[in-house]
């Protein structure tokens, strides 16, 4: 947690000791926070400190100027604060030019959206973003140019010459009592990072704690490192073996966890190293392919160089996938892996034994194959003769695909092969998409069995808007109706769902509602092949690099909204404001959910239990994707297409009319 003491500013003072400051003093204090310099930084940072003197003159010597203020969870820093009267300024200076760039637009945007949002004492503060390109010409700009109500202003676009003016402008337009530079200064930042951006803070040195959240409100992060380290420390120290079970709601942090864990113990001469595995191509694509982007970057700003393909190498021990680590155990059958900790992220996507045993004959060459997923990989480890963990981090309701066996196939396997190994997992588990009680009852007859309730993230940090937003939509798909609405009144407008008929209405509010960066994307389910009418076919399969990375002048990146992502390419992975576009393969009815696949030229009756499970957790996976809030697209049915007929659509409509969604005006 912050204390009063956390300095994230390289040089602060109030503005009339900031006025009287030789330049070459200031610098000097920026100079010495730095790690290098380069000249061109110290020339940027001498024309800043001449303008903002040169606009400041004697106006306001009663605010305060902050230099180079840190923003971890974006890796990056501002340029300069300002807390002038009752106002909060953030100021980006591009030195030299004469143009107003979209990308340097949103970079001061994502800036005042991260105090916003995550800085304590920022939340309730008007904010004004500017971005001032010494070297324009004099430019018209409106302070009250903005369609959110929240207090933070559309960037302003500033000359050189002009800054006084928009501060002047911003002072006029906002009302409200003269900031309190203490209690700012001391305001503790808890920001909710997506995987994205966390595997890069963490990745570049930063650590858990300075990017996640330690409000008593949410179960801490660091609290569960620490317990999975302790768990690896005396299985090290006293030469045993264990599972270790991370378990929790979907957007909780389990997977930062893993990442926490194995980025802390990446050297193979580290005593404790670890590899982070995850079955989830899409997921190990994108993160691999972001952190050597990062790594590019951040070697360029260091007066380095480094290739793309190097960068991939370089971060590829990072995030591994767990199929190349099985191929490996495969290739040498007795040989213990390198890695004494192994920890596997969506461990409850594991296969089943006959999932197994059908991939590795058809796939491998390896006829009669008797073990499943999790038994395989648990005896790799088991092949160290003095100590091994595994560090399993399990999601409740997310098994999506065939063969996927959730948490119970791990533990069958530590009962049916494994008798000596330990377990540690949290008596909160709880919960019917984990099959819970089931299991608590089974390990509770094992002996080595030890209960830790840190093991369990309870609530969501996915979206810092709504920690309640998995209990809702655990609620809409088994149909609690009373309970759904009632925790649906209780997100607020912070977290709005909405709902509508129309798609072009969706990508309209889409576009409506991000600011910034802020990425937005259509969601459907694999099986909704009836949407094509509404240029939308899941048989069109996504790059998720470019659909997740990729800015918003991309057409295959998800800003275009002409290409959606189904459960497959999302899981583990999330946007900022999502459309869910619901088909007919889930229908809502008063006997219970319907669930349906599209084959040839109808729709036909699933009636396997667990297909119908693995379609409602495709759902779930789809409405929990969105950090900040998302539209539900339920379409009209038409009169001539019996595979679209009203009566597919309408009571699914209906059913979330009852929970109180609001329906879009056109």
């Amino acid at each position: 947690m912050e204390t009063q003491s956390v300095r994230r500013w390289y040089y602060a003072d109030s503005i009339c000791e900031f006025l009287g400051r030789p330049t070459e003093f200031i610098i000097g204090c920026l100079s010495a926070a730095s790690l290098s310099v380069e000249k061109p930084q110290l020339n940027a940072w001498g024309r800043q400190i001449e303008l903002l003197r040169e606009a400041l003159g004697s106006s306001y010597p009663n605010g305060r100027v902050y230099f180079e203020y840190v923003i971890p969870r974006l890796g990056k820093r501002i340029d300069c604060v300002l807390l002038i009267e009752h106002v909060l300024f953030i100021l980006e200076f591009k030195v030299g030019e004469s143009q107003f760039g979209s990308a340097a637009v949103d970079q001061v945007w994502d800036y005042a959206l991260d105090l916003k949002n995550f800085h304590e004492s920022s939340h309730d503060l008007p904010i004004a973003p500017m971005l001032i390109a010494t070297d324009a010409q004099a430019v018209c700009f409106d302070p009250t140019c903005t369609i959110h109500d929240d207090q933070l202003l559309v960037p302003l676009r500033v000359s050189g010459g002009q800054v006084l003016e928009a501060i002047e402008a911003c002072l006029l337009f906002f009302d409200g009592k003269p900031i309190d530079v203490n209690s700012w200064e001391s305001g503790r930042y808890l920001p909710t990072p997506t995987i994205i951006e966390a595997a890069r803070a963490l990745y570049a040195g930063h650590s858990v704690e300075e990017i996640s959240r330690s409000d008593a409100g949410a179960t801490n992060l660091s609290r569960t490192s620490v317990a999975v380290d302790r768990v690896i420390s005396d299985a090290r120290a006293t030469h045993k073996k264990a599972v270790c079970f991370v378990t929790g709601v979907p957007g909780s942090g389990k997977t930062l966890v893993g990442l926490d864990v194995a980025n802390r113990h990446m050297s193979a001469k580290d005593e404790l190293y670890s590899v982070f595995l995850s079955g989830n191509g899409p997921l190990v694509a994108v993160l691999r392919e972001a952190l050597a982007i990062d790594l590019q970057g951040r070697t360029k700003l260091a007066g380095g160089r480094v290739r793309k393909s190097e960068a991939r190498d370089q971060v590829s021990a990072f995030v591994q996938n767990v199929h190349h680590f099985r191929d490996d155990c495969l290739a040498d059958s007795s040989r213990p892996p390198v890695e004494h900790v192994a920890l596997f992220d969506e461990a409850q996507r594991a296969w089943n034994l006959a999932q197994t045993s059908v991939f590795m004959a058809r796939k491998k060459g390896y006829s009669g194959f008797n073990q499943s997923e999790p038994e395989f990989l648990i005896s790799c480890l088991d092949r160290h003769p003095d100590w091994a963990v595994v560090v399993c981090l399990v999601g409740g309701g997310q098994e999506i695909n065939t063969g996927e066996a959730g948490i119970s196939e791990w533990v069958d396997a530590l009962f049916h092969r494994f008798p000596d190994w330990h377990v540690y997992v949290s008596p909160e588990l709880r919960g019917t998409e984990y099959r819970a009680a089931e299991i608590l009852d089974r390990l509770k007859q094992r002996p080595n069995v030890s209960f830790n309730d840190e093991l369990h993230l309870a609530t969501s940090m996915r979206s810092f808007r709504a920690e309640t937003l998995s209990e809702f939509v655990k609620l809409v798909l088994e149909l609690e109706t009373e309970s759904a609405r009632t925790v649906f009144h209780s997100l607020d407008m912070r977290y709005p769902i909405v709902l509508t008929r129309s798609v072009t209405r969706a990508k309209r509010w889409l576009r409506e509602q991000a600011r910034g960066s802020e990425r937005y994307g259509i969601v459907v389910s694999s099986q909704a092949q009836r949407l094509k009418p509404h240029a939308i076919d899941v048989r069109v399969a996504i790059d998720p690099v470019h659909w997740f990375l990729h800015g918003k002048d991309d057409t295959r990146s998800s800003f275009y909204l002409e290409d959606v992502a189904t459960e497959f390419q999302v899981q583990g992975l999330e946007l900022d404001w999502t459309a869910v576009v619901w088909d007919g393969d889930l229908r809502f009815s008063e006997t219970g959910w319907g669930h349906h696949e599209f084959a040839g030229s109808r729709w036909r009756n699933v009636k396997a239990i667990e297909r119908k499970r693995y379609l409602e957790n495709a759902y779930r996976v789809l409405l929990t994707r969105a950090r900040q809030g998302m539209v539900i697209v339920v379409p009209e049915g038409v009169p001539d297409d019996p595979t679209r007929a009203a009566s597919l659509y309408d009571p699914t409509f209906d059913y979330f009319c009852s929970l109180g969604l609001p329906v879009l005006g056109e």
